[in-house]
């Protein structure tokens, strides 16, 4: 499959080729979108200079190299597009926010004339006829999409030994901080590809945990919106009442930006909420008299980690900011069954749906299953199925199982855990370290997966913003901001600040 990505490449590059001069002019390494716009607004770069840069890095490092393996498919159309946006440029056309915007949509979001696959090799051939809507909406913005990125099969829901960042149709997917180390999941590619500058922005996808811990131990932003805010159509599912998709980027800024972008009220969507503003939030000086509480008890599982969450308290108070300590979600640990019920029983369902309506090639989870026996030695060599086969027993979406599982999961972690937490300590947002470090990747055993500060947020649909907070050794680590529903104004300011304060981003030496 490599060999393919390699071929994939030379071509882009061949097919790109009458419209590059030397990329050697200026430094495009680790560039925001404000600069990206700078450089092709003064004529300092053009597009397809840019797109070089991109195509250049992924050949050496994830190609070749030490092959992180996060990029999956280069976008055939990268021709057209390039031309197109150009040419609104050359000719001082109105241009949307993204211009110049070099995007990867993770492999679980339709994108036409590319694979869709979900990282399985049983939808290898799986080509949707119509853009995913935040993906439309990324293109009416005029972003380039680059290409796709590699994930955790089946967004980490076939088994409970999956290795995050592992497909059966692309491969492992490595940390560019430290390629023996796992890239967490299942945005896997997305977070390595922006973490070693492989594009500008990269869009995840989360049910509980996937933009915010490939975020985080990647060392980048990640933006899980409040369920809603953004468009569910067009993504291979999981669960629809806790997926949504969200942002990765490098800075605060370019991840705000391209939120705004992505939304939209799709009428497809039944959860569709009104578009709101944040970019007036990027500014200083708002954290002082914010009161923050300290969620101690998603802490504890790793002392180092502690250690640095603990140095950034300062941070804030030298903001002006009051931190209100042991501000405790009291439920932690007691939504896990009712969410995994949830789970189970949203992915048939919503699979389901999605495999029709997008004439797969697979019909339904009951035909992926055997599929999977059928060519286990292809698609199951490192890790079996049981999620699989606990979904296809799961209880029918009209079940008392289930829509006990559902309100009880949304009681526990909402109106219960954050908002009740917000409420009895009388703080804005609370805040701890997002998840341990990365750790090594292991096939046998999968993931080590110690605690993280985001599943109440993601359970309850509410949002959860990580920004990088320093390091372990030398890998990176991220603090969380999670707030109450649509409370994404708060938080964007909150995390805007801390970055400006701080500016703890590791750059990965490759």
């Amino acid at each position: 499959m490599r060999c393919f990505l390699s071929l994939l490449l030379a071509l882009s590059l061949w097919c790109v080729a009458p419209f590059i001069n030397s990329a050697d002019k200026a430094d495009f390494s680790n560039l925001t979108l404000a600069k990206t716009q700078m450089l092709l607004r003064n004529g300092d770069a053009t597009l397809a200079e840019l797109v070089d840069y991109y195509l250049d890095r992924i050949d050496k490092y994830d190609a070749k190299g030490i092959k992180i393996n996060s990029v999956a498919e280069i976008n055939p159309a990268l021709k057209q597009q390039i031309a197109v946006i150009q040419n609104k440029l050359d000719d001082k056309k109105p241009l949307g926010t993204l211009f110049g915007a070099i995007v990867l949509l993770k492999d679980n979001i339709d994108a036409k004339g590319m694979v869709n696959s979900a990282g399985s090799w049983l939808m290898r051939e799986h080509k949707p006829t119509h853009n995913a809507f935040v993906v439309a909406r990324l293109i009416a913005e005029d972003a380039l999409i680059l290409g796709k990125a590699n994930l955790s099969e089946w967004a980490n829901f076939r088994s409970s030994k999956s290795s995050s960042g592992w497909s059966s149709l692309y491969g492992q997917t490595l940390n560019p901080h430290d390629p023996t180390r796992s890239p967490c999941g299942s945005s896997a590619g997305s977070g390595a590809a922006i973490a070693a500058d492989f594009a500008l922005l990269a869009v995840g996808t989360e049910t509980d945990g996937s933009v915010t811990c490939p975020a985080a131990v990647n060392g980048i932003v990640g933006i899980k919106p409040t369920l809603g805010l953004l468009s569910r159509s067009g993504i291979i599912p999981i669960a629809h009442s806790q997926d949504t998709a969200g942002p990765m980027t490098r800075t605060v800024t370019d991840s705000v930006i391209m939120l705004e972008a992505m939304m939209g009220q799709d009428p497809t969507d039944k959860a569709a909420l009104p578009p709101m503003s944040l970019r007036q939030h990027l500014k200083l000086g708002e954290l002082k008299g914010k009161r923050i509480g300290v969620m101690r008890n998603m802490m504890g599982y790793h002392p180092e980690l502690d250690q640095v969450f603990n140095q950034q308290l300062a941070i804030f108070e030298k903001a002006g900011a009051i931190i209100v300590d042991n501000a405790n979600i009291e439920t932690k640990g007691e939504w896990g069954d009712a969410e995994y019920t949830v789970l189970l029983a949203e992915f048939k369902a919503d699979l389901n749906q999605y495999l029709v309506q997008s004439k797969a090639p697979l019909k339904s989870l009951e035909d992926a299953i055997a599929k999977n026996i059928e060519f286990a030695p292809r698609t199951m060599p490192e890790f079996a199925q049981e999620i699989f086969i606990a979904a296809q027993a799961a209880p029918n979406l009209n079940e008392k199982a289930y829509l006990d599982a559902l309100t009880n999961s949304k009681l526990i972690t909402g109106a219960q855990g954050i908002d009740a937490t917000l409420a009895k300590h009388k703080v804005d947002f609370l805040i701890a370290p997002t998840t341990a470090p990365g750790w090594k990747i292991d096939h046998i055993n999968g993931d080590n997966y110690m605690g993280s500060a985001g599943s109440a947020s993601a359970v309850s649909g509410y949002p959860h913003i990580t920004v990088p907070m320093g390091k372990v050794k030398h890998m990176p680590v991220n603090i969380s901001f999670v707030g109450a529903k649509l409370s994404e104004a708060v938080l964007v300011q909150a995390a805007f600040e801390f970055e400006q304060l701080t500016h703890a981003r590791l750059t990965p030496k490759l």
